[in-house]
């Protein structure tokens, strides 16, 4: 049995239906990226997994239990074993990195302030990025940025985490930096990691498997040694235009 099964998710905003039958697997300790053009609803997917976006049809269920139509009650014990990195970070401004990585641990109530502050240092240990407990989130570069809400979203030591676009907006020496990163977290922490992204350098270096969302479903899964050797032509006009290099001079 798949940690997570998505069955049939419909999710429709007015007249423009996003998701329209969506079926999803994801494996226990598996590197999956979910990818697809802008729109298509890879972020829907994500917010689904975590109680965030509520379909108009479909089952969800993690770990054997169903979630479908869970009250928030249901998905706050449920948050408590997933971990999200957000597209834009979301650091809260007006607290210091220690605070930001703290906050969820300090919601929970379980642990002392002397342990949670020990577990923010290790967590900034996790992300290389030691002893900037006292900076704020306006001092940091936005590679930094990304790594400290990185280290919030394993602070809690889930047992899976979901990144919404983590290399979004990077110059390319900082995507490989948070590639490694992922890898390593996945492998130091024994965690499931899903990412969301249109990048498929990163997701050919990192995944085990991807899945394409094409029309509001997955269209294909395979490995990247599936995708790399992929005739259809869905995928491969979508995968020309994620070469194009945002970098580059007009």
């Amino acid at each position: 049995m798949a940690l997570f099964e998505l069955r049939g998710i419909r999710k429709q905003f007015g007249d423009n239906e996003v998701l329209r039958g969506l079926d999803l697997d994801i494996r226990r300790g598996e590197f999956l990226t979910i990818c697809g053009e802008s729109g298509c609803g890879k972020s829907l997917v994500l917010k689904s997994l975590i109680g965030l976006m509520q379909p108009d049809e479909g089952t969800i269920t993690f770990d054997g239990e169903d979630l479908s139509r869970a009250s928030e009650a249901q998905w706050v014990t449920v948050r408590q074993r997933i971990g999200m990195l957000f597209q834009e970070s979301a650091l809260f401004d007006s607290q210091t990195v220690l605070d930001n990585i703290a906050y969820g641990l300090r919601e929970q109530r379980v642990l002392d302030e002397a342990t949670i502050r020990e577990r923010v240092k290790e967590s900034l240990h996790l992300v290389s990025l030691p002893g900037i407990e006292d900076m704020w989130p306006g001092d940091l570069s936005g590679g930094m940025r990304k790594r400290v809400a990185l280290a919030r979203a394993v602070a809690m030591r889930p047992e899976v985490v979901l990144y919404d676009e983590p290399t979004e907006g990077l110059d390319p020496i900082n995507v490989t930096r948070v590639n490694r990163l992922l890898l390593g977290l996945r492998e130091e922490l024994e965690i499931t990691t899903v990412v969301v992204t249109h990048n498929m350098k990163s997701a050919f270096d990192t995944s085990d498997r991807l899945a394409f969302v094409h029309e509001g479903v997955v269209a294909i899964t395979g490995s990247p040694a599936y995708f790399r050797e992929l005739k259809d032509e869905r995928f491969v006009d979508f995968e020309r235009a994620s070469k194009v290099d945002p970098f580059a001079e007009s």
